[in-house]
């Protein structure tokens, strides 16, 4: 994963998902992000970001809570949530 590339470079929506492998809440949060992946708007996309192999990305945005959904829009950060939400939610989250 090549976050400038993959995030900060994607014309559109990104929603971020910063998680661990060791995080009860972050695993729970897996099932509802695939099922939401299938309704995302045109130029929308989820990335998740392990914040244990990617902690100087998960230190440069604030990362201090798991689950973290952050929204960038053409590289720019527009919203965030921590911890666990609804399909509802995230697709509030991206405008969908």
């Amino acid at each position: 994963m090549d976050f400038e590339k993959d995030v900060l470079g994607y014309k559109g929506k990104v929603l971020v998902d910063f998680y661990a492998d060791w995080c009860g809440p972050c695993q729970a949060l897996k099932p509802i992000l695939e099922e939401t992946e299938a309704e995302l708007p045109e130029n929308t996309k989820i990335v998740s970001v392990n914040v244990d192999d990617y902690s100087e990305v998960a230190g440069q945005y604030d990362i201090s809570s798991i689950p973290c959904l952050v929204v960038f829009e053409d590289g720019k950060e527009i919203d965030r949530n921590i911890g666990l939400i609804s399909k509802k939610k995230i697709l509030k989250m991206l405008g969908a």
